[in-house]
């Protein structure tokens, strides 16, 4: 069951500026003379890591790899049941998509990325 993806300005925001230090460090390291296979920069994976957890969200917010849980603290503060997924595991300072159902039916929220707090 799909879900469509809504964003919070904040999140939206955070989204594009990882995505755009992803394409820099790419276009750093891909440029130049020797063209060789290189492996990923930290911001690039940071992306990608990213980007895979927001496309999970709107597959299945319940997917085993994103250890989807309430996030009690942010529940108490807004009133809404608001959720936290991973988007990294294992990693000092991880990266968290924080997000809630709604407005409305086969809808999520993205109202926060950040580091895990």
């Amino acid at each position: 069951m799909a879900f469509t993806l809504l964003w919070s300005d904040d999140a939206l925001e955070t989204y594009r500026k990882l995505e755009a230090a992803a394409r820099s460090a790419h276009a750093k390291r891909t440029s130049g003379k020797s063209r060789k296979r290189t492996k990923s920069t930290k911001p690039e994976g940071l992306f990608k890591q990213v980007a895979k957890t927001i496309r999970f969200l709107g597959e299945n917010p319940r997917h085993p790899s994103l250890h989807t849980h309430e996030y009690d603290t942010l529940t108490k503060m807004l009133g809404e049941r608001v959720f936290e997924a991973y988007a990294q595991n294992r990693t000092p300072a991880a990266y968290r998509v924080f997000w809630y159902y709604g407005p409305g039916k086969q809808r999520i929220t993205v109202f926060m990325i950040t580091r895990h707090p």
